[in-house]
């Protein structure tokens, strides 16, 4: 999910949503205007309205990944914009209590649900929003952005991925009629042959075609493998196949994702911005978020080499996107980094952990230097007792040899227009 279009995309899908189920899209919390209003322990500066608690997931998680410990008062950020319901709102003010008017996000509480999962803490709150994601499955299996709007691959994906994280058995949760969450996010690929084959669709547009997506293929290849955003450095490597026919198991589907990612990327080494609707004519542009989910996609299903072109590139390049972007662009750069066997502490001379680390609150604790480093072993140093620390001492050999589950990092909401 592309960062730097992120709050555009979701305002539009508000509007998008309102027609298809009014009841389940209001208008957001209201969010602090200059940056001196946002609360503490919030990573990023800008506002946070649409993005809040994703980006605050995405930092986390590419944290943990790295081996650091964010401060409690962070972690206490993120659980307190939980409502009772066990819903996430894309941000609200928590001084209030959840209402009517809230408005519950099934893309904040997927990611918020693996970002807590890998920092180990609060499972009453992990609980309380898997029993809420359950309550709101579609018929067909899938989740779309809001409660009651239609199912769409990168919110099923992200849902797909927090339930793994949390333990449910996705084979398992079946509607009334037995489809599961892998049977509504094999409904939007798109079978193989022709330039775009294997890949997915976002959703299908409203004569039921399917459209190639970038963005929604790499959040899909990772929810049909059942993974969430963030996934450990695999040196499993197998040429990427399309596989024909009917009746695909969810990893032939996602391989076949797989298939047009390396494709896509094969070329330029990034994926470009598709044009904005009304402007068909306009120059693509490189776009650093999607090309970063696809190499997180293309590690995790064993495509690790298909995906060396695209971070040589992004080293290059996404440095500048990166920090204007904030936390969560960041935080993408960190997960393709990992996936792969990159450096994060020195991506094209760059140490995105520290750059992340100073979009909020000092880490309890960090390890350094990067885990992914093969020259030497981490060592732990601390930055205040922020009650995370403690376990960070006493886990940190488990915690170094633990691989952790992915985007979708920005939703390109928009791409139905």
């Amino acid at each position: 999910m592309t960062v730097r279009r992120r709050a555009a995309a979701l305002a539009i899908t508000a509007v998008l949503c309102a027609a298809a189920a009014p009841t389940a899209v209001a208008a957001p919390s209201p969010s602090p205007s200059p940056s001196t209003d946002l609360p503490a322990g919030l990573y990023g500066t800008k506002d946070p309205t649409y993005d809040g608690v994703w980006r605050q997931s995405m930092a986390f998680l590419a944290q943990r990944i790295e081996l650091v410990t964010p401060a409690t008062e962070s972690v206490n950020w993120l659980v307190g914009q939980q409502c009772d319901s066990g819903a996430f709102a894309s941000y609200r003010d928590a001084s209030r209590p959840c209402d009517a008017s809230t408005v519950a996000d099934t893309n904040a509480t997927g990611a918020a649900i693996q970002a807590l999962m890998e920092l180990g803490t609060n499972r009453p709150a992990v609980d309380n929003g898997v029993s809420w994601l359950k309550s709101v499955q579609n018929e067909d299996g899938g989740w779309g952005y809001n409660p009651g709007s239609p199912s769409d691959a990168n919110s099923t994906a992200v849902v797909i991925g927090a339930l793994a994280r949390a333990g449910v058995p996705l084979a398992d949760l079946t509607t009334a009629d037995g489809k599961t969450p892998y049977t509504a996010l094999q409904s939007f690929a798109l079978p193989c042959g022709g330039e775009d084959g294997g890949a997915f669709a976002y959703q299908p547009d409203k004569d039921g075609t399917l459209t190639a997506n970038a963005d929604a293929t790499a959040a899909a290849v990772l929810g049909a493998m059942g993974k969430g955003m963030a996934t450990g450095n695999s040196n499993a490597v197998k040429d990427p196949v399309c596989h024909q026919g009917t009746g695909l198991t969810p990893e032939q589907s996602a391989q076949n994702g797989a298939f047009y990612l390396a494709g896509a990327l094969a070329g330029s080494g990034h994926l470009d911005t598709p044009p904005m609707p009304g402007a068909e004519d306009s120059a693509p542009q490189p776009d650093f978020g999607n090309t970063a989910d696809a190499v997180v996609a293309l590690a995790a299903s064993g495509h690790k080499d298909k995906a060396a072109k695209a971070v040589a590139y992004l080293e290059k390049n996404a440095q500048d996107w990166a920090k204007e972007g904030g936390p969560a662009a960041t935080a993408q750069l960190v997960l393709a980094a990992h996936a792969t066997g990159t450096d994060a502490r020195d991506f094209g001379g760059v140490d995105l952990v520290r750059q992340l680390n100073a979009t909020g609150p000092a880490p309890a604790a960090t390890a350094v230097p990067s885990p992914t480093a093969t020259d030497s072993k981490p060592k732990n140093t601390s930055s205040g007792d922020g009650g995370l620390g403690v376990w960070w001492l006493v886990g940190i050999g488990l915690a170094f040899g633990a691989g952790i589950g992915f985007l979708l990092s920005g939703r390109r909401k928009n791409q139905q227009l």
